[in-house]
This record gives C-alpha cells, structure tokens and sequence, in this order.
C-alpha cells in the first residue's frame, strides 16, 4: 500500500511541473538597458489543429526557458470540435493558473484564419477571443482592433498561399492603413522571409520570429543536436506581460531562427556587445593580439569587410559559444593604433546583408 501511495505522490509531482527542469534554455544576454526575453506567439493546442494539451505547451515552454508564450488558436479551423467543444477563449483559460504557477507569462491571443489575401493573422493581448468568429475578414480585425490588440502577419511567404512570390496585397495596405497590422513574421519554424524583414524596416513594422509549432515540440526540433525553436527575442524594460507590449510596441525586437539572428541594427549591436567581450589587447612592434571571450549560448560568424591595408587579420572566424578566442593581427611599420572591420555574417540587419563591427585596439 505504501508503495502505491508513494507511486501517486511522485505522479503528482511530475503533473504538476515539479519534475521537470530548464534543461533547454539558452543564454542570451541582456542588452545595456532592457532584458531580454524569449517569447513564442504563435503556438496551437488541440483546441485548434495542434496535437497537444494545452498544458503541454507550459511544460515545453518551462524546461527551454521561455519567458512567454501565446496560445493563438485558429478561429475559423478547428478539425477537433466534434471531440472538444468550448468556446475560443477556453485553451487560454485551462493553463492561466498553470502558466502561472510554473513562471510562464501568458499572453492571450487567436490566429485569423483566412485565405490570401490577407492570410493568417495573430491577435495578441486581446480580452475575448469570441468576438473575432466573423463572416468579413475586416469585422474580424476590428473586432481585435477595438480589444486594443497586437496583431502581426504570419508566413507571409508560406507557399500554400504565396506559391510563386512573397507579395504584398492591397488588403495589407488596408490593415496597415487602418491600424491593424503591427507586424510581420519574419520568420516561422524554419523558414525565414527576407522580404518581410524589409518590409518591417520599410513600413516601421515590428520583427517576429515564430515556431508554430502543432506537434509536441519534440517532434520538429531536435535538442539533442543543439536545435531551438524560432522564437521572439522581446528586449522589455521589465520581465511581465505590459513590458513585452511596450517593446512589441517600439519594435524592441529580434528573431532567432536556426544560427541566424534577425532584426534592427541598434539591437543586434547591443546584443553582440553584451555576448562578446574583450578580456584582453596585448600589443608589440608589429602586431596585436586581442583575447575575446563569448559569453553566452549564440553562435557568431566573422566576416573580413573592407579595412585599412596596413592591418592583416583573419578572414572568416567562428566565435562559438561559452568560449575564449585570440585574434591575430599584423600591423605594417608605423602603426600603433586601429581596428578590424568585419561582419557579423549571421546578424542580418537587412536581408542579405550582416552586421558591421569593429573591434578597436
């Protein structure tokens, strides 16, 4: 019998989260003012056309570190409601306390579900997902516009709907216009879009990287090889719901999609700055030996730009992770002062294009 009471308590405990463990996370540093928060807003349950219970998705999010997630189900698709029959608002309720109680902030929104134009949509940071079940696609943005809602594009480049090219539709001049577009998917899943990241820039849009994830996680990342879901770097002054809304608001945003790192120019230095820093410069006649340390789970690749010719460095660098590195520099006659141009390959401030740094000694 004791056996038995002992085989429950420990059932008890791994239900309710206390077995689990932040096994996933990633190090990513703050920047110099903000923190810097990993969020997933777009997410599916079995409430939608995901595979899992709702609770699942808090465990997921726990043990990768997540600091907030969005359940977005599918207002116009729901292939279980034969089998689970609530109302739109009722995944969002089943985890609130869940989510709570395991430090996941949880941040309530629907997916507009329509065919192009204009596409999918999310609303986050809505009051009532019930409202948005209507006939015309524009009733339904207004109906998250009047709920003061986040709302973002999804896949603008999915093939099922944009098969040939990534365009831009005159129904998205209508919600941008109208104050019902605040911003793009610049990348879901795998997938990144670099027409949608100029567009952000363009159009002063805000930059989210998903997972739209509809199986259990597992499934479409593999950990063990070091892969993360795509997910929202948030750069929030405090770490709860009406920061993130602050930052989505100011576009404070990157996005993390496979070794890749998306978003606005002042952002991604702050964040290169904060993961790699320089722990020592040991300097002689004719050249420079410059010690740099990687302080976080990111990945960097270098790239040699144009520079001055009296200074010979690498070419191509990888800085990995957690690790020390040296770089080599030979200085002509005469020089005792400069800098090593290059760019951050995979920090893409535009499409096609890295970020430039310099390290100076």
């Amino acid at each position: 019998m004791k056996r038995i009471y002992l085989f429950l308590a420990m059932a008890g405990m791994l239900q309710t989260g206390f077995g689990q463990s932040k096994d996933k996370d990633i190090n990513i540093p703050d920047l110099d003012n903000y923190k810097t928060l990993k969020c997933d807003f777009h997410i599916h349950t079995v409430f939608s056309d995901g595979l899992v219970w709702p609770t699942v998705r808090v465990d997921e999010a726990y043990s990768e570190g997540l600091d907030a997630i969005a359940l977005t189900e599918h207002i116009e698709y729901r292939p279980h409601k034969d089998d689970i029959k609530a109302d739109h608002n009722r995944s969002y309720e089943i985890i609130k306390q869940y989510a709570k109680d395991r430090d996941v902030i949880l941040i309530k929104g629907s997916e507009i579900t329509r065919s192009m134009a204009p596409g999918h949509h999310n609303a986050i940071f809505i009051t009532d997902s019930n409202p948005l079940d209507t006939t015309d696609f524009k009733d339904a943005f207004n109906a998250a516009k009047s709920q003061k809602a986040f709302i973002f594009w999804n896949h603008p480049g999915w093939d099922a709907q944009q098969p040939e090219k990534t365009l831009w539709w005159d129904e998205h001049t209508y919600l941008y216009e109208n104050g019902c577009m605040h911003g793009i998917e610049v990348a879901n899943g795998k997938y990144y879009f670099p027409e949608a990241q100029q567009w952000c820039l363009d159009k002063k849009l805000t930059m989210i990287g998903t997972s739209d994830i509809h199986q259990p996680i597992q499934t479409d990342i593999d950990f063990n090889k070091g892969e993360h879901r795509t997910m929202t770097l948030v750069f929030a002054k405090e770490r709860n719901a009406e920061s993130i809304r602050e930052a989505l608001e100011n576009r404070r945003t990157a996005v993390f999609v496979g070794d890749k790192i998306i978003g606005e120019e002042m952002w991604l230095k702050d964040l290169f700055d904060n993961a790699v820093k320089i722990e020592n410069i040991e300097k002689k006649d004719k050249s420079v030996r410059i010690t740099i340390y990687n302080d976080s789970d990111l990945r960097f690749y270098l790239k040699k730009i144009k520079h001055d010719p009296g200074i010979t460095y690498f070419r191509d660098y990888e800085i990995k992770p957690n690790c020390r590195h040296t770089i080599n520099v030979k200085l002509d006659s005469g020089i005792i002062s400069g800098k090593i141009d290059f760019e951050v390959s995979n920090m893409l401030a535009k499409p096609g294009k890295g970020l430039d740094y310099q390290f100076r000694f």
